[in-house]
């Protein structure tokens, strides 16, 4: 099944793998018309609403299978359009090497929409807070980065006579708002860390070194059911961690990481990565911080090419 906001393109073969079901289907007549099927395996692409249709599926006494776009589109043939990729879809669900995203349960994507809305939260805090200084630098007023000194910023623009009426106006809804965003990101770390308490899962894994709370809990979201990999290799493969492999004629040529997986999950857990190996270097006798250091511009050079941000002179 090719799933759209709308226009759902149902693409069905028989045991022998012959075509016996193409039809096209509007968004209300979905559920009526799987309902009245004898149960079969429905393949979907895991994408925007497919655990949802995927757990609608189940409840109605089908089995649902969810593959990854990067899987599926190897088998579209020429063209693109709906019945094109619902035929893929079902090309793809029957390959005994295609491997399924595990489906989501409603509590798990409540926990994925708190970490989006934290990341919005946070960007927002950050625009702000850059906008403010950019604006007051314009006054001759400068301030250090850090969000510690935007209040005292603001505090010093409200005092001075120089900047006009309007600016200072201007001043006080960017304060307003930057306030205000302060506030919800507050309730909302408030929120992930009662979901955290809650997660046996993501206590179990904060026990592992350099994993904290936020890592932990986005584990346990995004990972799922993490029998699928065979070792820990898979798993950063699937993270996006291992080499990226071009070789050819008997001769490895590994670049660099893929970058294929989750970029918050593999951003929090190469963070904390970097932060634990830092502290247990810097605890060693002499040659150890020297090391530490190496490792974290490294690691500082790669999350920053994964992520395209310009580097920090901080750094």
């Amino acid at each position: 099944m090719d799933t759209s906001k709308s226009v759902f393109q149902l693409h069905g073969v028989d045991a022998l793998e012959r075509p016996v079901l193409i039809r096209k289907l509007q968004r209300r007549a979905v559920v009526p018309f799987f309902a009245r099927l004898a149960p079969v395996k429905v393949g979907l692409e895991a994408c925007g609403g497919s655990h949802h249709w995927a757990r609608t599926l189940s409840a109605l006494g089908h089995d649902p299978v969810l593959m990854a776009a990067q899987h599926v589109k190897a088998y579209l043939r020429r063209g693109k359009h709906d019945a094109a990729d619902a035929e893929a879809n079902c090309e793809a669900m029957s390959r005994p090497r295609t491997r399924f995203v595990a489906v989501k349960s409603i509590e798990q994507q409540a926990g994925q929409m708190l970490f989006g809305v934290r990341e919005q939260m946070v960007r927002r805090r950050t625009q702000l807070s850059n906008a403010i200084r950019g604006h007051a630098a314009e006054f001759g007023l400068v301030a250090a980065k850090g969000l510690a000194h935007v209040e005292p910023l603001l505090a010093r623009v409200a005092a001075d006579d120089g900047v006009p009426a309007l600016a200072q106006e201007l001043f006080d809804m960017l304060g307003e708002e930057y306030r205000a965003t302060c506030t919800r990101l507050a309730a909302l770390e408030k929120k992930l860390v009662a979901h955290y308490r809650q997660d046996e899962t993501a206590r179990r894994l904060a026990a592992m070194p350099g994993v904290g709370p936020i890592g932990a809990t986005l584990l346990g979201i995004k990972v799922g059911d993490a029998t699928a990999f065979n070792s820990g290799r898979d798993f950063a493969a699937w993270l996006g961690l291992t080499p990226k492999n071009h070789s050819t004629a008997g001769k490895t040529r590994l670049g660099v990481i893929t970058r294929a997986g989750d970029e918050m999950l593999r951003q929090v857990l190469v963070v904390g990565a970097t932060a634990h190996r830092c502290g247990a270097a810097a605890s060693r006798p002499r040659r150890g911080w020297p090391r530490c250091l190496h490792a974290s511009r490294q690691s500082w050079r790669r999350w920053r090419w994964q992520t395209k941000t310009p580097a920090s002179p901080g750094r």
